[in-house]
């Protein structure tokens, strides 16, 4: 089985698991932050959003230099402009995992800011730790948050206490 056909699975599997958490998003709570040192609800879901971006620069680019500009995604204001993107970014992030080849993704991809280099690693091992880890991680922190504010939390691997 080409590595793709791996990715692919889990981007698609990851990408319905978010959707159910990113759906029950309350924007009436923006704001909510469990702990001083946590980012506001609304901005974690943002961001876990946007997350599948990294499947475009990850396989479609050799690098991410921080010090060129970046097209950065107009935050959504409600749930439909928040579903919207997520799903706009996810269809974006199915499509080159189906372009791509076991070749690009054993390639090297570096992150840079100008001449100082972070790391160069594996574009395999990138697209697994900066996309479907990072999902999967932020996607638990979101669960937190929902079960704070006492909104059921769906089921992800198996039930949830809310959804059996």
């Amino acid at each position: 089985m080409a590595q793709k056909d791996a990715f692919l699975r889990d981007m698609i599997a990851e990408g319905n698991r978010t959707r159910k958490m990113l759906e029950r998003v309350p924007f009436e709570h923006a704001g909510y932050k469990p702990h001083e040192k946590s980012q506001e609800i609304l901005s974690l879901a943002r961001h876990i959003a946007t997350i599948t971006r990294w499947t475009g620069f990850t396989l479609l680019q050799d690098e991410l230099d921080f010090a060129k500009p970046m097209d950065r995604p107009t935050p959504a204001e409600n749930s439909a402009e928040l579903m919207a993107q997520f799903e706009q970014y996810l269809a974006e992030a199915i499509a080159v995992i189906e372009g791509t080849t076991d070749e690009i993704l054993e390639s090297d991809w570096t992150m840079r800011q100008g001449e100082m280099v972070f790391f160069t690693r594996p574009k395999n091992e990138i697209l697994r730790e900066f996309t479907l880890s990072h999902i999967i991680q932020h996607r638990a922190q979101l669960g937190v948050y929902l079960r704070l504010l006492d909104i059921p939390v769906p089921a992800m691997y198996g039930p949830s206490a809310d959804e059996r």
